[in-house]
């Protein structure tokens, strides 16, 4: 039986860069590092009330993602106009600006450095 989501992992031929882009640019914590097997670094979001993201390598990923709608992360957040306009100042590849969808809330669609899409999202209450 399922209980839950542990996890999400991102792997990146660059998982430094990328842990630092969602830690420092889009305002995630990092809870963790660690060392793998191997010698590859882990990098952990802990996320309070839903899955942990995870970013490390992996020896077959490398560039950019050549189809970065297959999979994306959403960010829950307070303030979507606040939180579009800080990616923007700070220059995050914008996708698609904020857009509203009946009964669920509102989206913006960003790019990460790997070439990941990922979305920040506001929920109607």
């Amino acid at each position: 039986m399922i209980k839950g989501m542990e996890g999400v992992t991102l792997f990146s031929g660059n998982p430094k860069q990328l842990a630092d882009f969602y830690g420092k640019t889009v305002g995630v914590k990092m809870t963790f590092e660690a060392e793998l097997g191997g010698g590859d670094d882990l990098f952990g979001f802990e996320i309070k009330g839903g899955a942990n993201l995870y970013i490390t390598s992996h020896s077959r990923v490398k560039g950019k993602n050549s189809q970065p709608e297959r999979m994306m992360v959403n960010w829950e957040v307070d303030d979507i106009e606040k939180e579009t306009a800080r990616l923007k100042k700070a220059r995050v590849k914008l996708v698609a600006d904020i857009y509203h969808i009946q009964d669920y809330g509102y989206i913006a669609t960003f790019e990460d450095p790997d070439g990941n899409y990922f979305q920040l999202v506001k929920t109607k209450a």
